[in-house]
């Protein structure tokens, strides 16, 4: 067994976070410092805030994360970290405290590509996991259908055109006066309300790519008609309606892909998989087909370090290294 120890370091958006990884599926520790408290009254993650509180919490994290784990940081092999996409700043600061560690350690650096890596948070979820499979991955700012073949090897079948599928939630939640995080409010109210009241258009995209953002207008219209008419608006009906909309549409590409390649696992990974209604939806329709379906835990669904520290295990086994001239690269697609 592959005893190699990786120090997976996170920072893309408001969570500073680290973990220690034995192998390729062995999590030793996993440490992750929210700051939602902290832009919960902006309505949203505010990127100057959110690049200074991770500058304060990074080292703490880390420390954390080493003695969590049980070993010394001299006993760490590599350092896995987030290199985009995500906001600049907060990229930075974790990337700044990579390359000085690996520096200081002498020890290889892995650039971790975020969304990969909400896939790999699978692997420790289900140990007994393998490629090939296809995943959906659903965050606040990407959606996208991937069949993956190996380890390292991707395909990227489709993606979000416009607005995402976390993206639209979140405008709505604001639109609506619920608190930040919107995704996991929507959700919460959805299960007040029947999902059938209103009809809304389901989105109609060729191929496998996606788009919300008709979607998020016809919801946005609709609730400022009933607003001009003084009609009384049942905000969970509105909630459970708009949800069961965005989690079908995702459903239906995702079965369709699977069939079309002929991919028998099906993955769910990124934040909006923690979204109770896109999880059953998909798991009830794998099961109706004969799919295996795999979703990760609730804390390996949104932003943490383990996943890239698994992705930045595998991606060494290739000899995938990055060197000191490393950069943040925000806009990183796959």
């Amino acid at each position: 067994m592959d005893k190699t120890l990786t120090l997976g370091i996170e920072t893309s958006c408001d969570e500073t976070a680290a973990a220690v990884l034995r192998g390729g599926r062995e999590l030793l520790s996993n440490i992750i410092s929210t700051q939602i408290p902290l832009h919960r009254k902006f309505g949203g993650v505010v990127p100057e805030i959110a690049s200074r509180k991770h500058i304060v919490n990074i080292m703490p994290v880390i420390d954390e994360a080493i003695a969590v784990a049980g070993v010394d940081l001299r006993e760490i092999n590599q350092i896995a970290v987030t290199f985009g996409p995500g906001l600049a700043g907060a990229l930075l600061v974790g990337l700044s405290a990579a390359k000085s560690l690996a520096y200081a350690l002498k020890i290889p650096l892995v650039a971790v590509n975020h969304l990969e890596g909400h896939i790999f948070a699978n692997f420790l979820s289900a140990p007994e996991l393998e490629p090939p499979f296809l995943s959906l991955v659903v965050s606040g700012g990407h959606t996208a259908l991937i069949r993956m073949t190996d380890y390292n090897r991707f395909e990227l079948l489709g993606q979000s055109r416009d607005d995402a599928a976390g993206e639209a939630f979140d405008k709505i939640a604001r639109v609506m006066g619920l608190p930040y995080p919107g995704g996991p409010e929507i959700d919460k109210l959805a299960k007040l309300g029947n999902a059938n009241a209103v009809t809304f258009p389901h989105p109609k995209v060729a191929g496998y790519d996606f788009s919300f953002s008709g979607l998020k207008s016809a919801v946005l219209n609709f609730l400022n008609s009933a607003q001009m008419k003084g009609e009384e608006i049942n905000s969970a009906d509105v909630a459970a309606s708009f949800q069961k909309t965005v989690v079908d549409t995702l459903a239906e590409k995702t079965l369709a892909a699977a069939e079309e390649f002929k991919l028998d696992k099906i993955v769910l990974a990124g934040g909006v998989a923690a979204n109770s209604s896109l999880e059953k939806t998909l798991r009830a329709a794998c099961t109706r087909r004969g799919f295996k379906f795999f979703y990760p835990t609730k804390i390996l669904c949104t932003d943490n370090a383990a996943m890239i520290a698994c992705r930045g295990f595998y991606q060494s086994l290739e000899k995938n290294f990055a060197d000191a001239t490393l950069n943040a690269v925000p806009n990183l697609r796959l």
